[in-house]
């Protein structure tokens, strides 16, 4: 039997719980007692802790604030209707966070850590799991530099925090975007792959410009020609045309490897869906909405799961998608995904934690 690490716990003196509109909750406003945080210097991780969530002291030299050495992953945790709380695909969080501490100069953080802190801490905090349809906890692990240092050079020490929030749904309707081709996220050899804060930074002018147009968010497009869709602002995204599926790829450095977005693929392939992983063009994908060949259009992420997309903006002109019928592939995934994520499906995948 595998030994938990022994962390030492400081416990809040009264919890929040009782002044949370547990009805009214907007996301990522309300954060929950509790964080797990842990100290990384003399090249190693240390200090492991679990404490009431609270205000950090931080130098005004400090690195992060001055060269952006920060990086962040997003998952959920769920309550079933036996009361368990069960998390989705925390393994792949934690690669895909030590994948971008390669591409920032950062440490790699040991899968005990991350996985221990992250049950002891849920399990510490499980009332704040919502019980509502729908509703989750959100966990927020995220990892930053803490030399105070004005230099441009990856920092020698770093701290890693988890710490959560009661959700509701991030869309609470079908969204509208608008193909973005004067802007960039991210280019061939950059930083597109790694979930640092810097490439939200970044996306967050041209983002609001869509948003003052009336759009939720941009279907970004590639770097080098803006003729190829890549991903949108908070999610990858996919399309089925002619009933097959279409979704970027994520070998070239510019896309964020949505975990979502890996769940939904495997699940196409478990039932036979036709799925490419390639490059949709802009010109093809105004071609189909054009003729009418554009079945279903939709974001894959934790915030959302599956975004349904109903407007879609190309070169100036807007495109109302069909309506879906109740067994449209996007309607069907999304409930599988739920079902395994609240327990009331089978998880043939072993994607889910208990705690």
């Amino acid at each position: 039997m595998k030994t938990q690490l022994a962390l030492p716990v400081t416990k809040v003196q009264n919890s929040r719980i009782p002044e949370t509109d547990f009805s009214n909750l907007v996301f990522g406003r309300t954060i929950s007692d509790h964080m797990f945080v842990a100290d990384y210097k003399d090249g190693e991780w240390t200090d492991l802790r679990i404490e009431p969530y609270g205000p950090l002291s931080i130098n005004p030299a400090n690195a992060t604030l001055h060269y952006g050495q920060s990086i962040f992953e997003g998952m959920k945790a769920y309550r079933n209707e036996d009361g368990k709380i069960l998390v989705f695909r925390a393994d792949a969080n934690w690669r895909r966070l030590n994948e971008s501490a390669e591409r920032m100069c950062m440490p790699e953080l040991p899968e005990e850590v991350f996985m221990e802190g992250l049950t002891q801490l849920i399990d510490l905090d499980r009332d704040w799991v919502p019980t509502a349809k729908g509703a989750s906890l959100y966990v927020r692990p995220y990892m930053f530099a803490m030399d105070d240092y004005i230099g441009v050079r990856p920092s020698d020490t770093y701290k890693f925090i988890i710490l959560t929030c009661p959700v509701g749904n991030y869309y609470s309707k079908p969204v509208s975007v608008k193909v973005e081709t004067t802007f960039t996220r991210a280019t061939e050899g950059g930083t597109g792959a790694a979930k640092t804060a810097g490439n939200y930074a970044a996306s967050l002018y041209p983002a609001r410009q869509a948003q003052k147009a009336g759009y939720d968010q941009l279907l970004w497009t590639d770097g080098r020609s803006h003729s190829k869709i890549e991903e949108s602002g908070t999610m990858n995204v996919m399309f089925k045309i002619n009933g097959k599926l279409i979704t970027a790829p994520t070998n070239t450095g510019t896309i964020l490897k949505g975990i979502t977005r890996d769940s939904v693929i495997q699940l196409a392939k478990d039932w036979n869906e036709p799925l490419e992983e390639r490059f949709l063009t802009v010109g093809e994908l105004e071609s189909a909405l054009i003729d009418g060949t554009l079945e279903e259009a939709f974001g894959t992420g934790t915030a959302a799961t599956i975004a349904h997309v109903e407007r879609i903006n190309v070169n100036g002109k807007d495109y109302i998608l069909p309506s879906k019928s109740a067994d449209a592939f996007s309607h069907r995934v999304l409930a599988e995904l739920d079902g395994i994520k609240y327990g009331q499906v089978a998880d043939p995948h072993n994607w889910i934690i208990s705690i």
